[in-house]
């Protein structure tokens, strides 16, 4: 099993490729949390991800004829970046197969660093199944997003890190997909620093580990679905799993909707832009998804900010509705003048601000003698929206919340 000197060994490895990020103390994530809470940057990283670590230990430890035939692997995103990256710092030809859907940002980096980009599947594992028919056909090495004893001890450098920089740390916080991340982390804290907590996070729609670890062997899903692409897999790896077992204390999920809030919140307080798999531990934390003390030292990985530029509009669209910033609702009015003018006295009068209307008289929701109205406000909180929606209903209208 994956050990400390290994990573150690990884560390020699990469040193002059993958960067050592900041690790910053959080005034803005304190305060909503109650805990005092660290931001372990891998945002900062070469190619905006953790994923170079890896890429650049397991490169390092081709021989040289594995060099010569060169390499493939498969990823969402951000090991695809990795993996083209170390490759061509090293002079070795990659090919990564990508799922069709990937965010375009992703693409474009990975063919920006060298490789040869093949877009194929509808996921990781469809896109992995690829990758290994050309591994077969080319004799290329196909290294694997995470479950490589040698790539999951290039991201336990991280782990070595976090130790390094905050000696007092209590609880590191960890995104979990295939499981190569939070095995290579938790294996640097546990030996460096035994009584740590390590807890895993998953999104909801792509939660293998909670269910592998609820029948005590690796589990795969159907399918999986949430915006944290780069963690959506259907199964954790067969050598991460163990470890995660043995060394990872905790592992609870979070939502599509807790990671926007995270993504938004990021953004305002921050400014820092994380894509939804590096959100997912500081999305827990918001949401307390695991138990903490108030100023517990709490680190969360932010392990990644390559997120589409489209995906980023609708996250954070996401994120303000959830938080009670931003309110779209319709409701009928008498089809006759000044009703409309009625209508926006109130809204004007709660103080919310006015994004867009759309005035439809031929809707057929509404009488003859009606007309359907579609608001779309800035709001300032939940409290905000309650009291808004109170005054319309208290005036007659029955207002519909869409979003």
């Amino acid at each position: 099993m994956l050990g400390l000197d290994d990573i150690r060994e990884a560390r020699e490895r990469v040193d002059g490729v993958a960067r050592h990020t900041p690790l910053e103390h959080s005034y803005s994530f304190s305060d909503l949390s109650g805990a005092a809470v660290h931001p372990k940057l891998e945002v900062f990283q070469r190619t905006g991800s953790f994923k170079i670590r890896g890429a650049s230990n397991r490169i390092a430890t081709l021989t040289d004829e594995e060099q010569a035939a060169g390499v493939v692997t498969a990823s969402a995103g951000n090991h695809a970046q990795g993996v083209a990256l170390a490759a061509t710092r090293a002079d070795v030809d990659s090919v990564v197969v990508m799922p069709e859907h990937a965010p375009i940002a992703k693409v474009k980096a990975t063919r920006s660093y060298g490789a040869e980009v093949v877009l194929h599947g509808e996921d990781y594992d469809t896109a992995q199944a690829r990758a290994h028919e050309i591994e077969a056909d080319e004799n290329r090495t196909y290294v694997h997003a995470f479950d490589d004893p040698t790539v999951m001890a290039g991201q336990g450098t991280i782990g070595l890190e976090i130790v390094e920089d905050l000696p007092d740390v209590e609880t590191v916080v960890v995104p979990i997909g295939g499981g190569g991340l939070i095995a290579g982390i938790a294996t640097a804290i546990k030996a460096t620093s035994p009584d740590t907590r390590v807890v895993g996070v998953e999104a909801e729609g792509a939660s293998s580990v909670a269910q592998s670890l609820e029948k005590g062997s690796v589990q795969e899903l159907d399918g999986v679905d949430t915006i944290a692409d780069g963690i959506a897999t259907r199964r954790v790896g067969e050598r991460t799993f163990p470890i995660i077992e043995e060394r990872v204390d905790e592992v609870v999920s979070v939502s599509d909707p807790d990671i926007a809030v995270a993504i938004t919140t990021l953004l305002e307080r921050s400014k820092t832009l994380i894509e939804g798999a590096g959100a997912v531990p500081m999305a827990a934390i918001l949401a307390e998804a695991f138990e903490y003390r108030e100023d517990e030292v709490i680190v969360p990985v932010l392990c990644g900010g390559n997120i589409d530029l489209n995906m980023l509009r609708t996250v954070i669209m996401r994120g303000l509705v959830e938080s009670g910033r931003y309110l779209h609702f319709r409701t009928t009015l008498p089809d006759q003048p000044g009703s409309l003018e009625r209508l926006v006295e109130i809204i004007a009068d709660e103080r919310a601000n006015i994004y867009a209307i759309q005035h439809d008289r031929t809707s057929r929701d509404s009488g003859m003698t009606a007309t359907e109205v579609a608001i779309d406000l800035e709001t300032r909180g939940e409290e905000h929206v309650a009291t808004l929606l109170d005054a319309l209903e208290a005036n007659g209208y029955a207002p519909e919340v869409l979003v």
